[in-house]
C-alpha cells in the first residue's frame, strides 16, 4: 500500500430484510473485544523509567525497589565553577518518565539540577515527564504578605513547566493552593497515612493533637480525626523570617500527651516555643511530627535541648549526620506511598484511593 492510502470497507447493502433478525441475534451473542491493559509489572513495561537527581538518591532507590524497577542510568556532573552537566545514558524516546528530586538544601543547586534533567528528557523525546518533588522549596513564599516581595512559589512552578514537565507529584505542600500555580496536572500526596499509622501503634493515652499555628489547623484536624483525639491550637505571630512568638494555647491540654503536627521543621524555633507553651499550660508530655525535616541552622541543638519526647519525620529530605545521631528524631519512609502513587499515575488509575 502506498503511503497516505486509506482502505475503506463499505457496508454490503444487498442483504435481504429476512437477514436482519439473524444479525440482531448475532449482535447480542457477540462479546466485546477484551480491553487492552498495561503491563502488570513495571519491570516488564518498556514504556516506564525512573530517574533521580542527587538531592535524595536513597529515597529514589527505595521507590525503585518498591515498584520493582531500577533507577535509570545517567551522568550528572559539575564543572569546576559548579555548573551542572547532565546526560542520559539510555533511550527514553516515547517513554513515560518520572524524575525524583526534592528541592532541599542546597535548594538552588538541586532546583537547577531538576530543571536541567527535565530539559534533557524533553530533548530526548520522552513521551511524558512527571517531576516527583517530595519537598517543594520556596513553598513558604506563596503570597505577597509584605510590600514588594516575590511570590517565589509561583516562579518555581513556571520554571518547572517551562523546562518541560508535563505533570507534577508533591508531598505535603506548605499551602495546598500552590497546586493552582501550575498549568499542568498536579498530584498532591500527604504523609499523614504513614504518620498516623505510627502513632496509632504507639497508642499514647490521653492524646491531644496540636496545631502550631492557625494555618495548620486543617492538617491537624485531619490527623486528630484519624487517631480519635481532640484538637488544640497555638496562637502564633511571626515577627520576622524564622522568628515566631507564641501567644497562647487555645484548648485544654492539661494532663494530656500532646502531639504537635506540622509540615516543615526548619530552625525549630517555633517548635520549641510551642513545646514550652504546652508545658506551661499543664501538658504531661509533648511529641512532634512533620513531613519535611529541613532542620537548618540551630534546629538540631534546639531539639536536643528541648523537653520534646520524640520528633517523628519522613524521609522526603535526607537527614544530616548530626540529626541521624540524635535519638529524639525518628525517620519514617514514604517510599511505599510515593511508589504506589507513581504506579497509579503510570497505569492511569486513581491516586486519591491511597487516602481512602
Amino acid at each position: 500500500m502506498d503511503a497516505g492510502t486509506v482502505t475503506v470497507t463499505l457496508e454490503d447493502k444487498s442483504q435481504s430484510p429476512t437477514d436482519a433478525p439473524k444479525d440482531a441475534a448475532k449482535a447480542k451473542e457477540a462479546k466485546p473485544a477484551p480491553e487492552r491493559k498495561r503491563a502488570r509489572s513495571l519491570t516488564e513495561d518498556k514504556r516506564f523509567k525512573l530517574f533521580s537527581g542527587t538531592a535524595n538518591r536513597a529515597l529514589a532507590d527505595e521507590i525503585a525497589t518498591h515498584i520493582g524497577v531500577k533507577v535509570g542510568e545517567a551522568k550528572l556532573q559539575r564543572f569546576a565553577d559548579g555548573e551542572v552537566y547532565f546526560q542520559l545514558l539510555e533511550n527514553v524516546r516515547g517513554i513515560d518518565v518520572f524524575v525524583v528530586q526534592p528541592t532541599c538544601y542546597p535548594v538552588d543547586q538541586h532546583l537547577v539540577e531538576l530543571l536541567v534533567m527535565i530539559d534533557a528528557l524533553k530533548r530526548a523525546s520522552a513521551a511524558r515527564i512527571t517531576v516527583v518533588v517530595p519537598y517543594y522549596g520556596y513553598a513558604r513564599q506563596d503570597r505577597k504578605d509584605r510590600p514588594r516581595v516575590a511570590i517565589s512559589a509561583k516562579l518555581i512552578a513556571d520554571l518547572l513547566t517551562t523546562a518541560g514537565a508535563n505533570r507534577a507529584l508533591f508531598v505535603d505542600l506548605h499551602a495546598a493552593q500552590i497546586q493552582g500555580f501550575f498549568n499542568i496536572p498536579v498530584d498532591h500526596l500527604f504523609a499523614s497515612p504513614v504518620l498516623v499509622s505510627y502513632f496509632r501503634e504507639l497508642n499514647l493515652p490521653n492524646l491531644t493533637v496540636v496545631s502550631p499555628d492557625a494555618g495548620g489547623v486543617e492538617r491537624a484536624r485531619f490527623f486528630a480525626q484519624k487517631v480519635g483525639a481532640p484538637l488544640a491550637i497555638v496562637d502564633k505571630r511571626r515577627t520576622d523570617i524564622n522568628v515566631a512568638e507564641v501567644m497562647n494555647v487555645v484548648g485544654d491540654v492539661e494532663g494530656q500527651n500532646c502531639l504537635i503536627i506540622d509540615d516543615i521543621i526548619d530552625t525549630a524555633g517555633t517548635l520549641v516555643k510551642t513545646v514550652d507553651a504546652l508545658y506551661a499550660n499543664g501538658a504531661a508530655a509533648v511529641y512532634a511530627c512533620a513531613s519535611h525535616a529541613v532542620l537548618s541552622g540551630p534546629a538540631i541543638d534546639r531539639i536536643a535541648s528541648s523537653r520534646l519526647e520524640q520528633v517523628v519525620v519522613t524521609n522526603t529530605i535526607p537527614l544530616r549526620e548530626a540529626a541521624q545521631k540524635l535519638p529524639k528524631i525518628k525517620v519514617l519512609s514514604i517510599a511505599g506511598l510515593l511508589g504506589a502513587a507513581i504506579e497509579s499515575i503510570h497505569m492511569e488509575t486513581s491516586v486519591s484511593t491511597l487516602f481512602s
